[in-house]
């Protein structure tokens, strides 16, 4: 954010807003509506399982801490949310007396948030192990429930985030680092979305993937919701364009819950058993909450907005917006129901080993065909390649509409690299990668060699900021301006420096894959994500300082480039070597237990694969090499061009002086001549 000398940097003093007493009544709905069901559906997973019952208070409270927990979160994410993106800061970058309103808000939330996770520990395990809470209390027993059950181990990750929220909240005054508690929180979702009935059993790739979607798109719905409420309690002066950023977001968390929640529940219930069965009830008791959910949006934006925007005042809005808020707190009572209420397809499913541990089975050994045609959506990352491709597609069309060029190469590059990008998670590649090393392998060197390069050639960075309107001189800085704040970041130019971003990219072969990490990250989808997020975003700070075409956090002269590039060859080679002459299995006891009859032997698929991590480092440097050629073949271009013009104008600014001087010469004779 630009710096002004003038704003005052004191924490602003805020007056206290009473959305407090909603808030409460809320989360006692959430609890009554959530306990309710799990009395009324007989209500312990435990014993559909066939463990003995936890009683009475295990049952039940586990419950009323999942809602306190989800309550909590909401409010924390929604608060960073209004803090960060919807109110402006002070141009120094402090937060405005709005903005740190909710950051103070944020932090309380995130302080219950710790307290219910920390509870959600012991419950949790209590639960899973058929014991009575009461039983837990000693450490050691504890400890030893958290190091077997993937549930209780994914609440202390939570717990520990939010406490780092709540600390970050009483610490943080700027803009940047309130953003970065945002997206931090957002985080903190994560683990348990992961560990719950969506990461076990068939097709929980999917599950997982629908069900994070869906708790983000609805934890950002509900929690800017309250903190918009919260706002316009507060006579915010930014309410109006609080409510407009808000209710465009509003509209994408709709769409996202809608269409998320129905491929999870495909998933898990037959469209037959949706009228038979508790678990079906459940769903769609939360689908009527939702479309009810979207008749209240969508009246928010047709008359409580437009009431703001047209200066009729913001009481309409806070009306709609208190009804809404009670009727997403009972839908969030129907969705601790729902997750205490194992899957008709759970109970009655004998999945194979297959399906267990990759979520699907496999229909033969990888032939080039099926590695082709046998595609099967990633939601994650497939969503992600057909969405940058569009919004990049939209810049390009913004672009063009008011006149301006923008190079073909550049949206060939980037649409080259989000198919790539769309090939490696989602057809026949990103099929086998859990179940073949040497598939695995093949999309890793996809993931972190080409789709980057293919990236960073399209200057992604450089369009947006064409294509993003500006906010000028007074207004709040907006989408373009948030972009530029992270360009020049501390974060980014740490990222970019030649040394860490080469431990990134390389380092990360030898940690990921000769640590141990990769065998135990082999038995968890969220792994999967994280690993392959981690090969392109480490990919893509690697060559963005070397061959991107947006301007980097850090210049690099171009020895500098081709040097940091040609570094990096030797340790990619020998990644490879080793792969190919180990005689240790990586991941064995994974591998042999997905019992697959044509996969061969072990050694023999990773010896493949570590031949392909030595001969495709070659594909990258010639892609760089080439463009790095071009760009300096460009740059003298542009260099020779200028010095032209340059030359063109001296030399007509000699010519008139020249001519100049014989003019007055001239004169000066025809002076002499008249005289005489």
């Amino acid at each position: 954010m630009p710096e002004d000398s003038t704003v005052t940097t004191t924490k602003p003093q805020v007056s206290r807003g009473n959305v407090g007493p909603l808030i409460t009544v809320g989360v006692l709905l959430a609890v009554l509506v959530g306990t309710g069901l799990v009395a009324l559906t007989g209500g312990a997973g435990s014993v559909i399982t066939g463990l003995a019952d936890p009683g009475v208070v295990t049952r039940y409270g586990i419950t009323v801490v999942r809602v306190l927990s989800e309550a909590a979160s909401v409010v924390c994410v929604g608060s960073l949310l209004l803090a960060a993106f919807l109110v402006p800061p002070q141009k120094s970058g402090v937060l405005g007396p709005e903005g740190y309103a909710a950051l103070r808000t944020a932090g309380i939330a995130a302080w219950c948030w710790f307290f219910a996770a920390v509870a959600s520990i012991y419950f949790s395990a209590a639960d899973a192990a058929g014991r009575p809470v009461t039983e837990l209390l000693d450490p050691q027993a504890l400890l030893q429930m958290v190091d077997a059950i993937e549930q209780p181990k994914a609440w202390v990750f939570t717990a520990l985030i939010a406490l780092l929220l709540a600390l970050g909240c009483r610490l943080a005054l700027s803009w940047g680092w309130t953003a970065t508690l945002f997206f931090l929180a957002v985080g903190g979702l994560v683990p348990v979305a992961v560990t719950g009935h969506s990461a076990s059993g068939g097709a929980h790739d999917v599950a997982t993937n629908s069900l994070l979607f869906h708790l983000v798109a609805a934890t950002l719905w509900v929690g800017g919701l309250i903190a918009l409420l919260a706002l316009g309690w507060r006579r915010g002066t930014h309410l109006s364009l609080a409510a407009q950023r808000f209710s465009r977001l509003a509209l994408v968390c709709w769409v996202v819950m809608a269409v998320s929640g129905v491929v999870n529940a495909l998933i898990r219930v037959a469209p037959a058993e949706l009228l038979t069965t508790d678990y079906g009830l459940l769903v769609l008791a939360k689908v009527v909450g939702l479309l009810v959910l979207g008749v209240f949006g969508h009246q928010q934006r047709q008359r409580g907005i437009r009431g703001l925007v047209d200066g009729a005042g913001g009481g309409q809005l806070l009306r709609l917006a208190s009804v809404e808020i009670l009727i997403m707190f009972v839908t969030i009572g129907l969705a601790t129901a729902l997750a205490r209420t194992p899957p008709p397809q759970e109970v009655t499913s004998q999945p194979s080993n297959t399906e267990l541990l990759i979520g699907y089975d496999l229909g033969g050994p990888p032939t080039v065909l099926r590695l082709l045609l046998d595609w099967r959506f990633d939601l994650v990352f497939g969503t992600l390649a057909i969405t940058l491709a569009v919004v990049y597609l939209l810049g390009v069309r913004r672009l063009r509409q008011r006149g301006d060029a923008w190079p073909v190469g550049r949206t060939v590059a980037w649409l080259a690299g989000c198919a790539v990008l769309l090939v490696a998670t989602s057809s026949g590649i990103g099929r086998y990668s859990p179940a073949m090393f040497s598939v695995h392998m093949g999309g890793h060197m996809l993931l972190s060699m080409v789709i980057p390069v293919l990236l960073v050639l399209g200057g992604p960075v450089t369009l947006a900021l064409r294509a993003l309107p500006p906010a000028g001189k007074d207004g709040p800085p907006g989408p373009r301006e948030w972009l530029l704040a992270f360009v020049h970041s501390p974060i980014s130019r740490a990222l970019t420096h030649p040394v860490v971003a080469l431990v990134l990219f390389v380092g990360s072969f030898y940690i990921l894959y000769f640590s141990g990490l990769f065998g135990a990250a082999l038995n968890y989808h969220w792994a999967h994500l994280l690993m392959n997020a981690h090969f392109i975003l480490s990919g893509y700070v690697f060559y963005w300082p070397v061959i991107g075409v947006d301007p980097a956090p850090r210049r690099m002269p171009p020895l500098g480039r081709l040097g940091m590039m040609f570094a990096s060859m030797p340790f990619h080679a020998f990644f490879g070597v080793i792969l190919m002459n180990t005689q240790t299995v990586l991941g064995e006891p994974f591998y042999q237990a997905l019992k697959l009859p044509w996969a061969g032997d072990l050694l023999t698929d990773q010896r493949l694969g570590g031949g392909i991590a030595w001969a495709a480092g070659e594909v990258p440097v010639l892609l760089v090499l080439v463009a790095l050629l071009v760009q300096w073949a460009r740059a003298d271009e542009r260099e020779a061009k200028r010095s032209d013009r340059a030359s063109d104008a001296s030399g007509e600014a000699d010519l008139a002086a020249y001519n100049a001087m014989l003019k007055q010469l001239s004169e000066r004779g025809e002076g002499r001549s008249s005289r005489d």
